[in-house]
């Protein structure tokens, strides 16, 4: 083998941390390299996708509109990779979480009471929640390896909410468009500013975010998750109980990916549509790692992915570019990332240098 790895010790707290602002700084350079090579003036390029949507009020506010469901799901997603459950299936969850939110939704369409808002809410976070418990029974009943699991089930929730969006919620009176009706008024999230599309789900992020921080740093069941995360042989022998822990940790994330698909139909949307998600779920794991899945870090990390998606709606309607500019970006990121914590954790040597080293040997022991 011409390349291997060799551990480096003590990993730097330091550079770990700096981490994701290097792979943040080579996603930038990456993109003035491809933008020169379209054709595209970089500095022109970098400005229409990372600073114009934010010139004003409304771009600030429609930030923080994206954000919020990446932010939900990777909350509920460190969770999980705390203790190193690897949950891909925050999409699939989120679309669940959408689908029986709005399937309660259109049941009290005529309701005027404020609890109609709570059982649409309280209806998406059980569905993701139940959809992640299919992953947890998997894992914990035969074994099944719940990245494999997760990630198919994101295909199927899909499938699901197509069916439904195409057939039993369908509007009839929608002139065969692929979406339910309108909401009702009192199931949906209201607005915290008349010229702004910012809603109440805002609240319901907050919260996660604060739960989730105690969970993690201030809780028992949170030191259980992380020691299970180090050590499951440890955890066991200290008497914490995995299938416990992995079924727990599953259903937080899914719980907050569902509030997160909740949050979508009952607030900017206002009904089912087939696009629900452009795949929040599939960025918030590039998220949750950017920001060293410690919930402050996944707020700063969840607004700048949010950033690449206005940006790249901004780029492909003033440049031309193509829409999937922005997974482009989120690729090279988490590329970049992930190439970064190999460098700080391990040290390459490379074979030649072995080789002369032992040829330098047999020459001095000859001679």
């Amino acid at each position: 083998m011409l390349l291997s790895l060799q551990p480096r010790g003590q990993a730097s707290r330091l550079m770990l941390w700096l981490s994701p602002l290097l792979a943040a700084v080579l996603t930038l350079l990456s993109g003035v390299l491809l933008f020169t090579l379209l054709g595209h003036d970089p500095l022109e390029t970098l400005h229409t996708l990372l600073i114009a949507p934010l010139s004003d009020w409304y771009g600030v506010s429609e930030l923080l509109v994206k954000a919020l469901p990446i932010l939900l799901c990777a909350l509920g997603l460190a969770v999980a990779y705390q203790a190193r459950i690897w949950n891909i299936g925050a999409e699939g969850q989120l679309l669940m979480g959408a689908l029986a939110g709005s399937a309660m939704a259109l049941q009290l369409i005529d309701w005027d009471s404020r609890w109609a808002l709570a059982w649409v809410v309280l209806a998406g976070t059980c569905a993701g929640a139940a959809w992640a418990g299919l992953t947890a029974w998997l894992r914990t009943q035969f074994n099944a390896n719940e990245i494999l699991t997760s990630i198919m089930l994101n295909y199927i929730a899909l499938n699901l909410l197509l069916f439904f969006v195409h057939g039993p919620l369908k509007d009839p009176a929608g002139f065969n468009f692929p979406e339910s009706a309108m909401f009702g008024d009192a199931s949906r999230l209201p607005l915290l500013s008349e010229d702004s599309r910012l809603h109440g789900g805002l609240y319901l992020a907050l919260l996660a975010l604060v739960a989730v921080w105690v969970l993690l740093h201030r809780s028992f069941l949170g030191f259980q998750i992380k020691v299970l995360g180090l050590d499951s042989r440890a955890a066991g022998f200290v008497g914490f109980r995995e299938k416990r822990l992995v079924w727990f940790a599953l259903l937080v994330s899914g719980a907050l990916a569902g509030v997160a698909g909740v949050g979508e139909v009952a607030g900017p949307i206002g009904q089912l549509v087939p696009q629900v998600s452009p795949g929040y779920g599939y960025a918030a794991i590039t998220v949750a790692f950017l920001g060293r899945l410690n919930p402050l870090g996944i707020v700063v990390a969840s607004l700048l992915m949010a950033l690449l998606y206005l940006g790249g709606e901004n780029a492909q309607m003033n440049l031309n570019l193509p829409q999937a500019i922005t997974q482009l970006f989120q690729g090279m990121m988490l590329f970049y990332l992930l190439a970064c914590d190999v460098l700080i954790l391990y040290k390459p040597r490379f074979a030649w240098r072995f080789r002369l080293q032992a040829t330098s040997r047999k020459q001095e022991s000859a001679a």
